[in-house]
């Protein structure tokens, strides 16, 4: 897989898993992006940590 330098994330899943996951995610009042945000802060904290002083 290819790694660039846009910010994007780009990846496949199958579509009815795509449709279930948007479906679940809007039903928490959230965004793909802001989920995967918060999922990156739980898993990764140092990441964000960085930027969280930066701000």
């Amino acid at each position: 897989m290819a790694v660039g330098k846009s910010g994007r994330i780009v990846l496949e899943i199958e579509a009815d898993d795509k449709e279930a996951l948007h479906r679940e995610i809007k039903m928490r009042g959230l965004t793909m992006k802001e989920w995967f945000l918060e999922k990156v802060d739980q898993d990764f904290p140092e990441i964000t940590k960085k930027k969280k002083k930066k701000a």
